[in-house]
């Protein structure tokens, strides 16, 4: 499907294009997307290096698998076919909790490195499996719990109400999230997508299935993982004496801003100590355990740096598309059409390009959201709404490119109706609670 859809944005981009007399701004858009998508995938290089580095170390020192026995109850449910010791749980569990605390830098790779052990079960290569595509409908559904940086975009631009989009981004991203979950689970049952389901990888000694309870470095043959050293009693001192420390100096950090709005404080928490206090826990977790921290980074890193280059294809290839289409004019041709319709439901058609842009380009909806703020107000009902779509829904084909990319997946079965009715469902939710509570 979505090859389909590729192919069907870029030859409508180039018609419209034709016939409103934009081809040279397509032509533009072609050269600086692909560039773009270029810069964009070689920035990642570092941070996929530097978390998947970090990943490393937590497996190594045994966090990754006690964080998959406390929450495995829950991910056995929704993710029955991944051995319940398998890394790609505790991959999975920490990208959605960093997603959900609006830490999209360390999401991301914490996402591939779920996908590239997804991808160990998977016995047919390129095609996803239905966890890819239950993992990837979660993504893209954004359940969010702290949208920080939709917060501090409308601290800058003057909101005096700047954290009242959270008790609507909540409602919207879990109908996001249940609709995400849901379709992705009944689109598997369907007997189209049941014929292309992958199986179960074989065992490569007795020849069968594999078993789901089994150790995935067995399923992939390697030899299994050494026990893990326990804490050691010097360095685990040493790590409280740290916390205490840093729990001090935040107190002292917030005691400094007392005086100023809450939200203010929120934000100020929330975008710069929660990315560090995450590295700081990963980092002391492993030496604590006797890692060898600097080594189990060096070796992770090493992957982190493959993957960014792995995924330039897939990046160039979404992006130039849909910057074709944008430049067209198609998201304004579509906004059009539609806007007698969602009036209806209460949506204003100043919002359109935001709801049609936002699955399309991360960047593009960023840029649409401060500018309709600048023009209509943080605190108007086009402002709440616009900026309850930031925070609730996830920039899908962005996403599918680069997960997918990095293990190399080109039939997508049912991803992509999965992910864009979650995304709509985001978008309607948002709509219906933004009216009641602000309309």
């Amino acid at each position: 499907m979505l090859n389909g859809l590729i192919v069907l944005a870029g030859l409508s981009a180039i018609l419209l294009a034709a016939f409103t007399g934009q081809m040279q701004a397509v032509t533009d858009s072609i050269v600086s997307s692909a560039g773009g998508a270029v810069d964009l995938a070689i920035g990642l290089v570092g941070l996929m290096a530097f978390f998947l580095g970090l990943m490393r170390v937590a497996e190594d020192a045994g966090l990754l698998r006690n964080v998959a026995h406390a929450l495995g109850p829950i991910m056995r449910r929704l993710f029955p076919n991944v051995p319940a010791d398998s890394p790609a749980m505790s991959a999975m569990i920490l990208n959605i909790a960093a997603n959900m605390l609006g830490l999209g830098n360390a999401a991301t790779p914490f996402g591939i490195k779920a996908m590239e052990e997804l991808d160990r079960l998977n016995s047919k290569t390129g095609t996803a499996t239905n966890a890819m595509v239950l993992f990837l409908a979660i993504n893209t559904s954004a359940l969010s719990i702290l949208p920080s940086g939709v917060v501090s975009l409308r601290a800058s631009v003057g909101s005096a109400d700047a954290v009242g989009i959270f008790l609507p981004t909540w409602f919207a991203s879990a109908c996001a999230t249940v609709v995400g979950v849901s379709a992705a689970i009944l689109l598997s049952r369907l007997s189209f997508y049941r014929r292309t389901e992958p199986a179960l990888k074989m065992d490569p000694v007795a020849g069968g299935t594999v078993d789901t309870a089994a150790s995935p470095k067995a399923l992939a043959g390697e030899a299994a993982a050494p026990p893990v050293s326990p804490p050691r009693p010097t360095r685990q001192w040493l790590g409280r004496l740290f916390w205490v420390t840093l729990a001090v100096l935040l107190a002292r950090f917030v005691w400094g801003l007392r005086g100023q709005a809450p939200i203010d404080i929120i934000t100020a928490v929330s975008g710069g100590w929660m990315l560090p206090t995450l590295v700081a826990a990963l980092m002391l977790y492993g030496w604590v355990r006797g890692v060898r921290v600097y080594d189990s980074l060096a070796e992770g890193a090493k992957q982190g740096f493959q993957v960014a280059i792995r995924i330039i294809p897939y990046l160039v290839a979404i992006l130039v598309v849909i910057g074709m289409f944008r430049a067209s004019g198609g998201i304004d041709l579509i906004a059009g059409i539609i806007a007698p319709v969602t009036a209806l439901i209460g949506m204003p058609p100043e919002v359109l390009p935001m709801a049609l842009l936002r699955p399309l380009s991360g960047q593009g909806a960023f840029g649409v959201l401060a500018e309709t703020m600048t023009a209509y107000g943080p605190d108007s009902l086009i402002g709440y709404m616009v900026s309850t779509f930031q925070g609730s829904t996830e920039t899908t084909f962005y996403t599918l490119a680069v997960y997918y990319g990095a293990v190399g997946i080109r039939e997508t079965r049912h991803t992509v109706p999965a992910c864009l009715m979650a995304d709509i469902a985001g978008i309607l939710a948002a709509v219906f609670i933004v009216n009641l509570m602000f309309g």
